[in-house]
């Protein structure tokens, strides 16, 4: 399955809902802070939840929970750069444990993966929305009924492709 994002909608299997894409709009050459969603088509790697708050989702691609002491790297100096870390952890880094419920349920989307390139870019994931569809840091958002929906479907080898503004 290929999903697809243009604009503030994500298509997938002939459903359409709405999205939220980065503050920085879609850019073909993301950089780390710039609060951009990176343009291309990239997999769907792994799937994190936090078990306090919802259950295992259901689908094909690889999940676990989330423990209250996972963080993201996303200091471009640091070898764990785009990775994911325990905390305490010294370099600069995102926690994965929110209390905002925007990563209550999320999935890993496979850029600037292989291979890591420092500055490209860190933790682009597919995640909960904030109620009022307000712009992300650089990840894509959807309403948690429609990203657990929409993850109840993908199996691994699934991609998004995420579209350049004038649908390049």
């Amino acid at each position: 399955m290929d999903i697809l994002v243009t604009d503030d909608t994500l298509l997938w299997n002939g459903r359409t809902v709405r999205c939220a894409v980065g503050r920085g709009g879609v850019r073909v050459d993301k950089r780390e802070g710039d609060g951009a969603t990176p343009a291309g088509r990239f997999p769907l790697v792994h799937v994190w939840y936090r078990p306090d708050r919802i259950p295992p989702p259901s689908g094909g691609l690889p999940a676990a929970a989330i423990a209250s002491d996972m963080g993201w790297c996303d200091d471009p100096a640091d070898p764990a750069y785009n990775q994911p870390v325990r905390l305490p952890f010294a370099a600069s880094h995102e926690r994965l444990w929110r209390d905002d419920g925007l990563y209550d349920l999320l999935a890993v989307i496979g850029y600037n993966a292989r291979p890591v390139v420092p500055g490209r870019g860190s933790a682009i994931f597919l995640h909960v929305a904030r109620p009022d569809f307000g712009p992300t840091e650089g990840c894509v958002a959807l309403a948690l009924a429609d990203l657990a929906e929409l993850l109840a479907h993908c199996r691994p080898g699934d991609t998004i492709s995420i579209a350049a503004p004038g649908g390049a």
